[in-house]
């Protein structure tokens, strides 16, 4: 969808409400009027969070655009009466949560020698410990807020020297992070791998990296990875957002030499009546991407498509599934898809 369709739709959306919040009741019954915002909000707090903070952004755009005045003033009333306005973060903490709580039991009882198949060279107790030290270096960056990049090592983040109580200390560490990001400001700034240079994108990045792992523990004691929708969609356009300013990944990707080349993932489970799509567009030394919602078997022009799970898409774009997986459907040009997932290997 592009764009200025986007925003004409918000625009109808939001005078449509306003004019039911502000409606006289001889011409709209009031229940009836609370019933309706009631369903839309319902509707709507079903979406991810970044698709609930575009959303916000866009109906404020909408009521910005009048001039000031009563009827700006509901405009802009919108977005809390469908909640949209309500702390976002909340769920990323909520989520990261979650997965400690899921991680704590994957791995547990598993060998610490044993390989981590989606991670070549990792050992089950190195996937433990990484797991560990990410999330106390997220929460010694958000409770301190350096302006500069500051290592891990570091910090001295050693797990403990007896393997049977690292789970443990990487759990707790998750739950460290998750106490840090709860009680930090969103919109604090500090040095971050990408271009938000403010605490709200580690609420995001932290997020990715447990869905990841907990996925690698899940494949390395030979568990089906289950990655929830809302959570690997969202994650798939944190992934896109900042891969630009990963420097080891930005130089591979200037080197495809395929300007124009189109490459399209598509999530089959992110909706029966549309599908969450994600196009990748190269050129320019880099690439540029559009997400949009795809009614199933609608088909456009693209070099090369890959579908699955959004949860399986975001494993392959992190190089834990390759192309090859019986998880997908992949037609058009596959060297394409073989050179974005070859220097994009994380």
């Amino acid at each position: 969808m592009s764009d200025p369709l986007q925003q004409a739709l918000a625009a109808a959306l939001a005078h449509l409400l306003a004019h039911v919040d502000t409606c006289d009741d001889e011409v709209l019954d009031p229940d009836t009027a609370v019933g309706w915002t009631e369903h839309t909000a319902h509707a709507l707090g079903r979406l991810a969070p970044g698709d609930r903070r575009r959303l916000d952004a866009l109906l404020r755009q909408a009521a910005l655009s009048e001039p000031d005045g009563p009827w700006r003033e509901a405009l802009l009333r919108v977005p809390a009466g469908l909640g949209l306005a309500e702390d976002p973060y909340a769920w990323y903490c909520d989520a990261v949560e979650d997965h400690a709580r899921r991680f704590a039991k994957t791995p547990r009882g598993a060998d610490p020698a044993a390989p981590v198949p989606s991670c070549p060279g990792w050992t089950v107790g190195d996937l433990i410990a990484h797991y560990g030290t990410t999330h106390r270096w997220t929460e010694h960056m958000v409770r301190t807020l350096p302006t500069e990049r500051v290592f891990a090592k570091d910090l001295r983040l050693q797990p403990p020297a007896d393997p049977a109580e690292c789970l443990d200390w990487a759990v707790e560490g998750a739950e460290a992070a998750v106490r840090a990001l709860r009680a930090a400001d969103p919109d604090a700034g500090l040095w971050s791998f990408g271009a938000d240079r403010h605490v709200r994108a580690y609420h995001r990045r932290v997020l990715s990296e447990s869905a990841v792992h907990l996925a690698d523990a899940a494949l390395a004691v030979g568990a089906e990875p289950r990655v929830e929708p809302a959570t690997a969609a969202d994650a798939v356009e944190e992934f896109l957002e900042n891969l630009p300013h990963y420097a080891w990944i930005a130089e591979p990707v200037s080197r495809i030499d395929r300007d124009g080349a189109t490459l399209r993932l598509t999530a089959t489970d992110t909706g029966a009546a549309a599908r969450t799509t994600w196009t990748i567009t190269l050129g320019g030394g880099g690439f540029a991407w559009a997400r949009r919602a795809a009614a199933p078997g609608t088909t456009e022009p693209a070099t090369a498509t890959v579908a699955g799970t959004a949860g399986e898409l975001l494993l392959l774009l992190y190089g834990r599934y390759g192309a090859d997986d019986h998880r997908f459907t992949v037609s058009g040009d596959r060297t394409l898809l073989d050179a974005w997932t070859s220097a994009t290997a994380f």
